[in-house]
């Protein structure tokens, strides 16, 4: 594009790596650490956004303010109007504030953008737009799919690369195909539509760290595979003359240590448990107190507004071994965190430990959805949900079995996951101390005295890269 002298605006393609810091970068990295060399970028740290959550961090950088301002407070939250928890929701509306694009809109006539699988993808006012979005039937079925702007997307783009390998994007399966095809995808859109800001999200690293935890034998491996497919795509856009910068939106700690806010509180009587399908569900509305847990966060909402139970509640999460820090008034404003949507306290682990959501004592009495791969209902993020129940013999074809069945119409319990939250080695949520894990940015950054990029200076970057012919 030129501007009215006839000078010609930069395009970017900002490819977030989730997961990746500064100690992957070398030999596991080979063709992304050849990138930063040859461009003369420093891997410039990024000061995590507090959650270091995948939504908060989005939002944050897309924005320019913390969570307070933009309200992601997380993955998810309570709705106390509806009394109803919410995760992984997709309305672009929710983020509140104005976005990089759109400001970019006003300084740059005819200025476009892609958005791909970055999160609150739906109903934006990006150009395009592709997310993951799965059909779910009357009959309680649930069909894979993607959602796109424009609608005519969808068909012409599955038409020519297959439909989106869904469970390689989550769950037990997840692995690089959802990233090749993401990719893929990235490139379609660039061939057709030449946006001047591709938002791309490619999301392998998230996996294996989670599953096996950042020291695992089997890191490296993951490393190489996205080095591979992330190369493949700078490599693709700086032919067409588009300058690619690479970030990441947190660092994966080692843990060793789960805890449970809502077995705890269940064991003071706080809880409101409904028996639902054979198991036991939590009646978030109906109940004195509960926690949304969220990696290492945990948003706790309090309906008892007596100021004593307030005090036993706190109480009650400081004794809990793992968590480290109670945020509350003026240190949950401090924090950024000081919205309607977030938890009246919020409780942050240790870095070797997280947050899991389980409210039951006899896993004979989980709630039904409890065993499946279902981000919705569950009352936080379930890690979990990355692997198959060890107990399980031949799960993978347990597995292509109730798949087949689903395609043949039928409506299938695919209760395939484990409940020993023990299994995750890896979590992310609080800011780590050693910043070799924090995320990192590698591409044109105005900082000459190095020190670390504040999350909210990340938008900066991004649309000074666009602004200067």
């Amino acid at each position: 594009m030129t501007n009215t002298k006839g000078a010609s605006f930069p395009r970017v393609a900002v490819i977030n790596l989730v997961g990746l810091c500064r100690r992957h970068l070398g030999e596991n990295m080979p063709r992304i650490t050849a990138f930063t060399q040859k461009n003369g970028y420093q891997d410039q740290l990024i000061r995590p956004t507090l959650p270091a959550l995948t939504c908060s961090a989005q939002a944050t950088y897309l924005t320019g303010t913390l969570p307070e301002k933009h309200g992601i407070v997380g993955n998810g939250w309570y709705d106390r109007n509806l009394n109803e928890h919410h995760f992984w929701k997709q309305s672009n509306a929710l983020v509140q504030g104005e976005k990089v694009w759109d400001v970019l809109k006003k300084e740059r006539p005819g200025f476009t953008c892609a958005k791909l699988f970055w999160w609150y993808n739906m109903y934006s006012t990006a150009d395009y737009s592709i997310t993951p979005r799965p059909l779910y039937g009357s009959d309680g079925n649930k069909q894979f799919d993607i959602h796109s702007h424009p609608m005519s997307i969808r068909d012409e783009i599955k038409k020519e690369l297959g439909d989106f390998p869904f469970p390689s994007f989550w769950g037990p399966m997840a692995g690089i195909a959802s990233s090749q095809w993401i990719a893929d995808s990235a490139r379609w859109v660039e061939d057709r539509h030449a946006p001047d800001l591709s938002l791309v999200y490619l999301p392998h690293l998230d996996y294996d760290l989670q599953r096996y935890g950042p020291k695992d034998d089997r890191i490296p491996k993951a490393l190489l595979e996205i080095d591979e497919v992330a190369g493949d795509l700078i490599t693709y856009f700086e032919d067409k003359g588009v300058t690619p910068i690479l970030l990441s939106e947190y660092g994966i700690s080692q843990v060793d240590q789960v805890i449970y806010p809502n077995r705890e509180f269940r064991h003071q009587g706080w809880l409101s448990i409904k028996e639902e399908f054979g198991g036991e569900t939590l009646d978030c509305g109906g109940s004195d107190v509960f926690a949304l847990t969220d990696h290492q966060v945990a948003h706790v909402y309090i309906n008892n507004q007596s100021p004593d139970f307030r005090k036993k509640v706190r109480a009650c999460l400081e004794s809990m071994d793992g968590v480290a820090e109670v945020l509350e008034g003026p240190s949950r404003e401090k924090a950024g965190l000081n919205h309607e949507r977030a938890g009246d306290l919020i409780a942050l682990s240790k870095e070797n430990a997280w947050f899991a959501y389980y409210h039951w004592d006899d896993d004979a009495m989980a709630p039904e959805f409890a065993r499946c791969i279902d981000i919705h209902r569950k009352y936080g993020y379930d890690p979990a949900e990355l692997f198959f129940d060890p107990d399980l013999t031949a799960p993978k074809v347990r597995a292509a079995r109730k798949l087949m069945a689903k395609k043949l119409g039928f409506r299938v319990h695919m209760d395939l996951i484990p409940l020993d939250a023990s299994l995750v080695k890896g979590s992310h949520g609080v800011i780590p101390k050693d910043q070799a894990d924090w995320p990192i940015l590698c591409g044109p950054v105005k900082n000459d005295s190095l020190s670390p990029l504040e999350p909210t200076e990340v938008f900066s970057v991004i649309r000074d890269a666009l602004c200067t012919p």
